[in-house]
């Protein structure tokens, strides 16, 4: 079991749930106007505690990002779930640099598994730090947006304010 310390914060006219750890290393950020239980779907066994004095480092990271800000997120995140694949792409995934965009095949590439193309988009969808580990900027190679978990509006506005896609 982790514990984590939870809250509920509204950017932009939508609310998202954000957890860190006992580390304050961010470890969750749900989908915009989903509930609290979303959490157990990417973190099975996490014991949640409401604690708003934790989490507000992330909600002032997401607020500014929302505000079209380019700055580095402060606190460390820590995956507290997944396969040893799983956290190799969600650790890659951090590498993407604002503005640019990766097919799922040159991300299968750069973690290693290129024939594990599946594999890699099943992690890529599994990512339980929305936003700031930045699954939006993995896209089909054809250069179709792909699937997103925030809903595909929310993907193409976000490549669009990152400026990876007019």
């Amino acid at each position: 079991m982790v514990i984590l310390y939870y809250d509920q914060y509204t950017i932009n006219d939508m609310t998202y749930y954000l957890a860190v750890d006992g580390q304050l290393s961010l470890s969750f950020v749900g989908s915009p106007n989903h509930g609290l239980s979303e959490i157990h779907q990417y973190i099975p066994d996490a014991h949640l505690i409401e604690d708003n004095m934790r989490t507000v480092g992330a909600a002032q990271y997401l607020q500014a990002y929302f505000n079209g800000e380019e700055s580095p997120i402060s606190q460390h995140i820590t995956f507290h779930s997944g396969t040893d694949l799983q956290r190799a792409v969600w650790q890659t995934l951090l590498t993407i640099k604002r503005g640019q965009t990766w097919s799922y095949s040159q991300l299968a590439q750069k973690v290693g598994y290129p024939s594990a193309v599946r594999a890699v988009a099943t992690a890529v969808a599994k990512n339980p730090v929305l936003f700031v580990v930045p699954c939006h900027r993995i896209i089909r190679q054809n250069g179709d947006i792909g699937q997103y978990r925030a809903g595909k509006d929310l993907k193409r506005q976000l490549l669009m304010m990152e400026k990876a896609i007019v």
